[in-house]
């Protein structure tokens, strides 16, 4: 299954932590890709260097208009999840997104566009309160994907964490630069 994901928005400044913590949740959680709309620089460049420590080739791309990509991931066989604590409840419709194969998953940073309703196959919420499109995303990959995420290797990762019960455990690959 391939996943992305679209952040339509930021309240400036204010969200510069959120949308960066949404990319690291898309990419720690499988997600290959995020497209981002109207967001600071250097947001991308943390995504990037998280990348060369951690490992993997996760994406960051900077669009101009969140309805561009939605309209070509369509045409390009993705099935749109559009999270929103409006829409169908997770535990319904979990089973059937787990039979697709390629996922576009959008969120909102403030009030979404009425459009995107209408252009989303599935329009989903995790729960019915008001909470963060951060756990809603997270909650989402884990759901669709049965925690195999968590397997998941980084290729050319400098750390790796070693699970362990009590304390910290990281192997840092020695490289030569």
């Amino acid at each position: 299954m391939v996943i992305e994901v679209v952040r339509i928005g930021q309240r400036l400044v204010r969200d510069d932590r959120v949308t960066t913590h949404v990319a690291l949740v898309s990419r720690a959680f499988g997600a290959k890709k995020i497209f981002m709309t109207e967001v600071n620089p250097e947001i991308k460049d943390s995504l990037e260097k998280i990348n060369k420590t951690w490992g993997g080739n996760f994406v960051v791309e900077f669009i101009d208009k969140w309805k561009t990509i939605v309209k070509k991931k369509k045409g390009e066989n993705f099935r749109v999840v559009h999270l929103t604590m409006y829409g169908e409840n997770i535990n319904d419709v979990q089973e059937k997104l787990r039979k697709e194969e390629n996922l576009l998953v959008v969120i909102g940073a403030e009030k979404v566009p009425r459009e995107i309703y209408e252009l989303a196959d599935y329009n989903i919420g995790v729960g019915n309160q008001p909470h963060s499109e951060i756990s809603a995303l997270a909650i989402l990959l884990d759901r669709i994907q049965k925690g195999e995420q968590f397997k998941k290797t980084f290729p050319n990762a400098k750390r790796k964490i070693i699970p362990t019960k009590k304390g910290k455990n990281v192997h840092v690959k020695e490289t030569r630069d």
